[in-house]
């Protein structure tokens, strides 16, 4: 009986992934008008994916709605500073950063133009695999590391986010220590910079353990960034997941820390 629903709900076009994202608008919506603004004392690092490929799902922003986000911060009264400044500590709660995951195209494209326009400076965090071209999503969708290297000549940071994109909340140590060392090594090979910083695929509590986090020190990562606030593993650094729903209303809301205490819904 239950095959048989899950064919009928294929037919119709009804696939995990849309049950995921319409949740996940539902569960924007809602907290942001049922949320009131809480205190923050620290700076807020900003968690986005791609900027016009749409490929990418949830995770994808359009560029008009990007610019809308930069505009929107900026008129609220926030200080645009690098990511590493929130991780450090030296940081205040009207600062804001931006990163971005995965090393799409578009953020050579489509984002950095708009943070060119308004001078604010952002972090990247890339697969090693992607940008060697090993991933199966088709022609001019990732970065190669000739673009890593043009947006590192133009101030970007560059961190590592693994080799493959795994969850590593279900990786043996020995699988953990090889995506950690081997993206370093070739991030160093490629850009001549052996990155200090990790940010963890999906980012989210189930997706990081004790055990990566000494596997991530040992192998010369000083920073490792979440993609969650209040329910980040343990060790991490806080960012804040943007999403395509994110209008005016909900980014405003996610600013003032609605989506705090929220995780993506997998």
């Amino acid at each position: 009986m239950l095959t048989a629903l899950k064919a009928v709900a294929r037919r119709a076009g009804v696939t995990r992934g849309r049950v995921a994202g319409v949740r996940m608008c539902c569960e924007r919506h809602f907290l942001a008008t049922a949320f009131r603004q809480r205190h923050r004392e620290v700076g807020r690092i900003l968690c986005y994916h791609s900027i016009g490929q749409p490929l990418w799902g949830v995770n994808d922003v359009t560029p008009a709605r990007f610019r809308m986000h930069v505009e929107t911060a900026l008129e609220a009264g926030f200080r645009f500073v690098p990511a590493s400044q929130i991780a450090s500590g030296r940081s205040a709660p009207g600062d804001l950063a931006i990163s971005f995951d995965d090393g799409l195209r578009s953020v050579l494209t489509h984002a950095a133009p708009i943070l060119k326009d308004y001078n604010v400076p952002w972090s990247l965090f890339v697969v090693s695999d992607w940008c060697e071209q090993r991933h199966s999503f088709g022609d001019d969708v990732m970065l190669g590391w000739r673009d890593v290297e043009r947006l590192m000549r133009d101030g970007v940071e560059i961190g590592s986010h693994s080799v493959t994109h795994p969850d590593f909340g279900k990786l043996d140590l020995a699988e953990v220590e090889d995506e950690l060392g081997t993206s370093r090594i070739m991030i160093e090979r490629r850009l001549g910079l052996a990155p200090a910083t990790f940010a963890v695929p999906l980012g989210q509590s189930g997706n990081w353990t004790a055990a990566c986090a000494d596997a991530a020190r040992t192998a010369g990562y000083d920073v490792v960034y979440a993609q969650a606030e209040e329910t980040r593993p343990a060790a991490t650094v806080a960012r804040t997941f943007v999403t395509a729903f994110d209008d005016r209303r909900i980014f405003k809301a996610l600013l003032r820390g609605a989506f705090d205490r929220w995780e993506e819904w997998v």
